[in-house]
């Protein structure tokens, strides 16, 4: 399977990572195109390459991790997404203090979902740093945990299966609507690093 990534900042090669190590390709874009990617590409190794966000957004399954400031201009222009698969990885915070977004009472994952008509969203990977994210999610002590949540099961057990075949434990926590609030970042109370032991 190949995934895409929109986003190469820390989070985006992040989830580059674990998706190979999972033993799938990877297409990552960001806003300055392609070009831009050739070092990256190369230090992430077999499997990945670069494209335009476009490019990116037509695979079966899509992550988006891009500031919360600039997500509405990266995925404006791109078509219906037609039932495909999209990762939400993204915080509702704000620079340069990096407070939470006012969202009139709706999750981040539901305000996400509007700016990505037709597809099915998952919200995953975005309690844990960057490094943490992009290390070996085995410990001494178990897997680390990541919470998904989302409106389509079938979406949730493949976006699951792909981090749980790199390591991680997937714990699945609900809708968007409900489950979301309980992970998204910051102040919900599942918000942190945990480590499920086996």
């Amino acid at each position: 399977m190949k995934v895409g990534v929109i986003g190469a900042g820390n989070i985006g090669q992040a989830i580059a990572t674990q998706v190979l190590c999972a033993g799938h390709e990877v297409q990552i874009a960001n806003s300055r195109g392609p070009e831009t990617l050739v070092d990256l590409v190369e230090r992430l190794g077999p499997g990945a390459g670069a494209g335009t966000i476009k490019e990116a957004a037509s695979q079966d399954i899509v992550a988006v991790a891009v500031p919360w400031v600039h997500l509405e201009s990266a995925l404006s222009g791109l078509p219906d997404w037609q039932g495909r698969v999209v990762i939400d990885a993204n915080n509702a915070v704000l620079p340069p203090d990096y407070k939470a977004a006012d969202l009139g009472g709706r999750s981040s994952s539901e305000v996400f979902a509007q700016m990505v008509p037709g597809a099915r969203v998952v919200k995953t990977a975005n309690t844990l740093a960057a490094e943490v994210l992009a290390g070996d999610p085995v410990t001494s002590v178990g897997r680390r945990v990541l919470f998904v949540s989302g409106d389509d099961s079938e979406a949730k057990d493949k976006v699951g299966g792909i981090f749980s075949e790199a390591g991680f434990k997937t714990i699945d926590v609900g809708d968007l609507a409900t489950g979301g609030r309980l992970h998204q970042f910051p102040g919900a109370p599942l918000a942190r690093s945990l480590i499920a032991v086996d």
